[in-house]
């Protein structure tokens, strides 16, 4: 019996791939990579390594959830070194949990390599603190993908609120905050391919930011911490009082 790495590629930058993530790419016979995984991260596995991509983006046709993880079970009862390359973090929003649960309950073993998160890494590269101290008790982390938010629940939680991927439905959940009480004039952060050397970004307030020209994969940061946002790599910044 093989087993299975779940490993977290990090939120774009292949320089940000850990030293355990190397090692453990080095190591497989059969590396799974998600769509939104640098293809320069493969630069550290074998080269007769088997590289599947099985991509998941939305509004894009996506491999099933189901076939992956039948596969990863496939793979590692032939007795294969296997590594799930997953963008960011495998348990943050990266459905890691549903597949270490589906393989550690076929008896294959699992070890979970995690990740840098985007919802702290790319904030990061533009200067903003997510949990700032001087602005903000905590953090919160949603996705504004097909799931229905307690609105009102976040508005009093007074806390950073970032979104993955939260572009489509950006439109429905600034109006969700303002109709929850958020001050418009709330600083708001778009960052598109964070880490990358094609980021972009736009600073605003939730009353006027806009998704228009961005095409994702991106992040909205909602808070007083993002006045702390850099100017480099903007491409439109409203003035922030």
């Amino acid at each position: 019996m093989g087993r299975v790495f779940l490993v977290g590629a990090g939120p774009g930058d292949p320089e940000l791939l850990t030293l355990k993530a190397a090692r453990a790419l080095r190591a497989a016979d059969v590396i799974l990579v998600d769509d939104l995984v640098d293809r320069a991260c493969l630069a550290h596995a074998r080269a007769d390594a088997k590289v599947i991509a099985v991509g998941k983006r939305g509004g894009c046709k996506s491999t099933p959830q189901a076939f992956i993880q039948r596969l990863l079970v496939r793979c590692a009862r032939k007795g294969k070194t296997v590594v799930r390359l997953k963008g960011g973090d495998p348990f943050v929003f990266g459905r890691g949990g549903e597949e270490a649960e589906f393989l550690r309950s076929r008896g294959i073993e699992v070890e979970v390599i995690p990740g840098l998160t985007a919802g702290t890494a790319v904030p990061a590269v533009l200067g903003i603190p997510v949990t700032d101290r001087r602005a903000t008790h905590g953090v919160t982390f949603v996705t504004g993908h097909g799931v229905a938010l307690d609105w009102e629940a976040l508005v009093r939680g007074r806390t950073t609120l970032v979104i993955y991927m939260g572009l489509a439905n950006l439109g429905k959940c600034l109006t969700g905050l303002l109709a929850a009480g958020m001050p418009a004039a709330t600083p708001a952060c778009l960052i598109e391919k964070g880490t990358r050397t094609d980021q972009r970004s736009r600073v605003a307030t939730i009353g006027t930011l806009s998704g228009e020209g961005f095409v994702g994969p991106a992040l909205v940061v909602v808070g007083d911490v993002v006045r702390h946002a850099r100017a480099s790599g903007v491409v439109e910044q409203q003035k922030v009082a």
